[in-house]
């Protein structure tokens, strides 16, 4: 158990430093203006895009890029960069608790998934997806909502959304489809709220 834990914690210290530009922004939103919060975020990811551009165009390797990268990555844009891009949108286009949900929901809900799954997981719902795996992810999910969020149809329907998203996306990057979807539901029930 512990070694699946550190397995998939390790997995998601990229994402993790995805999520302090949430902080970043914030940070420079209030000090100086949104419209140099978001310039910074798409700075950020320029710089990452770049370093990718290099890893897999020119076969630069960079040490701790190429620590994390997955084998199924070697040759396509690492999780964290699509992360880093629902990161930027999330920001951009939603309220920030909204965004932060989301992105916390795809982060904390994938890793707590994958644990609950590989350990305790023997009823297959999708692929290499159980059903075990599933709860775990929506409760994690359901937790995060309350503790950024406040109405709890918002929590329940992102929790869903983040973990019905997760569940049926294999070969697609769960990375971008899990907080846009599951923030795009939080925002509009805002608006019909």
């Amino acid at each position: 158990m512990a070694a699946i834990f550190f397995r998939e914690l390790g997995r998601k210290i990229p994402h993790l430093l995805v999520l302090a530009t949430v902080g970043l922004f914030v940070l420079l939103e209030r000090s100086v203006s949104r419209e140099i919060a978001l310039f910074t975020l798409l700075f950020i990811l320029l710089i990452f895009l770049a370093l990718e551009y290099l890893r897999i165009e020119l076969n630069v390797s960079i040490p701790f890029l190429n620590s994390w990268v997955r084998a199924k990555e070697e040759r396509t844009l690492h999780g964290a960069g699509y992360f880093l891009l629902a990161a930027v949108i999330s920001i951009a286009v939603l309220d920030i608790r909204i965004a932060l949900a989301a992105l916390l929901m795809a982060v904390l809900g994938d890793m707590a998934a994958g644990i609950a799954g590989k350990q305790y997981g023997t009823t297959l719902l999708f692929k290499d997806k159980t059903l075990r795996g599933g709860l775990a992810e929506f409760i994690t999910n359901a937790v995060v909502g309350l503790i950024v969020l406040h109405n709890i149809y918002i929590i329940i329907l992102m929790a869903f959304t983040a973990t019905i998203v997760e569940t049926f996306i294999n070969d697609l990057e769960d990375n971008l489809y899990v907080p846009l979807f599951a923030g795009f539901v939080g925002q509009l029930l805002i608006y019909l709220i």
